[in-house]
């Protein structure tokens, strides 16, 4: 079986909305190809922030990246810098501030949208820097660097259903339907991820409540998705592993086949 993987980062998708927008995912859950759970977002629920929780395992108190205006490059070990020292290769379709966090910061449009170089942690990447820019474009862009580049580790970041929230509130139909069209295009994709040696794994890095924001402490803020998709992944041990966040780099570096201090932990989720 293969080691490599697609990690899917929604951004804001609640999971009081994906229990019932994501279809496809659940249709995959439901065919035991698949498995799904809640877990809870560090605070303060923010998008900069939690990019570098999911991607670093620390949080933001401990990365210090303590809102979205904190432009600096990490100083955390990323799963990016954790592949790349096993020799593995990288690759990102993702919002300008991943570039940013693990690249080069400030992000250069003319300079960064489009990264081929191997020496950097991110080594290839196509980078946007607009919120409503389509997630139907951001998946084919995703595919473009599968295809193109084979690597071993993609990390692939939709933004439109954030947008969404922010325009509508977590209540909304625009929301909830935003959601229902990113289900859609994963199905779109994920066969041809599959059938390219991938295991993937799709979360969030928080939820949207009813003011048109997040940030703070409600369950609809912090209470997000976790599937895990693959022939790899034990579909039966996830509801009862107590897997956090901070843990999903980690559980990233255990399907590529990198030890951690959380492996033995997080064995029981792979066969």
């Amino acid at each position: 079986m293969s080691n490599k993987l697609i990690l899917v980062l929604i951004d804001g998708l609640a999971w009081h909305v994906a229990q019932h927008a994501m279809g496809y995912l659940h249709a995959l859950c439901e065919a035991r190809q698949a498995s799904v759970k809640p877990i809870q977002a560090a605070l303060p629920t923010i998008s900069r922030p939690l990019y570098e929780c999911v991607l670093t395992g620390a949080t933001p108190v401990e990365s210090g990246i303590l809102h979205n205006q904190v432009v600096r490059f990490s100083n955390q070990e990323s799963i990016f810098h954790l592949a790349r020292q096993a020799n593995f290769s990288t690759a990102a379709a993702a919002y300008s501030w991943i570039s940013e966090l693990y690249n080069c910061a400030p992000y250069q449009a003319t300079r960064d949208r489009y990264t081929n170089d191997e020496s950097l942690a991110i080594q290839h990447g196509i980078f946007y820097h607009d919120d409503a820019y389509p997630d139907s474009h951001l998946y084919l862009d995703a595919d473009y660097l599968a295809q193109r580049y084979q690597p071993d580790f993609l990390f692939v970041h939709p933004m439109n259903v954030d947008d969404a929230g922010h325009r509508g509130g977590g209540d909304s139909a625009v929301y909830r339907n935003t959601a229902r069209l990113n289900d859609m295009h994963l199905s779109s994709h994920i066969p041809s991820w599959l059938a390219q040696g991938y295991q993937i794994i799709v979360t969030a890095d928080h939820g949207m409540n009813n003011d048109y924001s997040h940030g703070g402490n409600l369950a609809h803020e912090r209470e997000v998705p976790l599937f895990l998709i693959g022939e790899r992944f034990n579909h039966e041990q996830l509801m009862s592993c107590p897997i956090q966040q901070t843990q999903i780099r980690d559980l990233c570096a255990l399907v590529l086949g990198i030890p951690t201090p959380n492996s033995d932990i997080l064995s029981v989720l792979l066969k």
